[in-house]
């Protein structure tokens, strides 16, 4: 699932580009999910819905935050969101390495363009989807970094995912198991407790009876703490990330 945003100011502007990407878009798995009047605006929502969007247009010439300012603030606490320029002027094109946009758009966007931009941001996905977790709940569609992820809680038949951007730290909830997630994700978390699924890379201490995880003491089962232990032990001695 490829979900996309634009940003511009002119209304105008942002029709053409809707039109022409829906065009070009594969129906079943992308759509354009938001729709953004100015810089600020895109960066205010944004950090508020981490791996909501996956790839977003923005604009370069706008008026109050220009597309350049909004990219250096969404970097600042999003690495992974693909960002693509629109601009009516090439002068601006070397400007986009310094947020890291993987690409831009000259006014008016072909079709051809937009099929070859669309289709470095499919390959820019697939090449780190293993790396990330994705849910959906009445809020949205997510897809988070498994590497911000610090640990997974349940409760009753809810899934809890506590995640940390920029030493803060942001909980969602989606209905699910925690059987299921754990399963998802192929040994890269450790199961401490029947409630709690834990990321080993943000583990600070382990205790007899709990670990410390991000600030916060999380109990470990008499069933799994001596496989836990083990688990993040080689983690931590090991320096093994994500």
């Amino acid at each position: 699932m490829l979900r996309i945003g634009i940003c511009d100011d002119q209304t105008q502007a942002r029709d053409a580009l809707r039109f022409g990407l829906e065009k070009v878009l594969r129906e079943e798995s992308e759509q354009i999910v938001y729709e953004f009047s100015t810089g600020a605006s895109a960066v205010r929502w944004l950090k508020k819905h981490p791996g909501e969007i996956d790839l977003l247009f923005l604009d370069v010439e706008m008026e109050g935050m220009n597309g350049m300012d909004a990219a250096a603030q969404i970097r600042e606490f999003n690495r992974e969101i693909c960002l693509v320029f629109v601009t009516g002027y090439t002068d601006y094109v070397f400007d986009g390495y310094k947020v890291n946009a993987l690409d831009y758009v000259v006014k008016p966007a072909t079709a051809q363009r937009l099929l070859d931009v669309l289709k470095r941001v499919r390959e820019q996905i697939s090449d780190g989807h293993d790396k990330t977790f994705s849910f959906k709940n009445p809020e949205g569609t997510y897809r988070l970094p498994l590497s911000n992820i610090s640990y997974f809680y349940s409760v009753k038949r809810k899934v809890n995912v506590v995640f940390t951007s920029n030493g803060e730290a942001h909980t969602y909830s989606f209905y699910g198991k925690l059987d299921e997630v754990e399963a998802q994700l192929y040994g890269a978390f450790v199961r401490i407790h029947q409630r709690y699924l834990v990321n080993p890379v943000h583990v600070m201490r382990i205790g007899g009876e709990n670990i410390t995880i991000d600030g916060v003491c999380l109990p470990m089962s008499r069933a799994l703490k001596e496989e836990a232990s083990v688990k993040l032990a080689k983690s931590m001695l090991e320096g093994e990330g994500l």
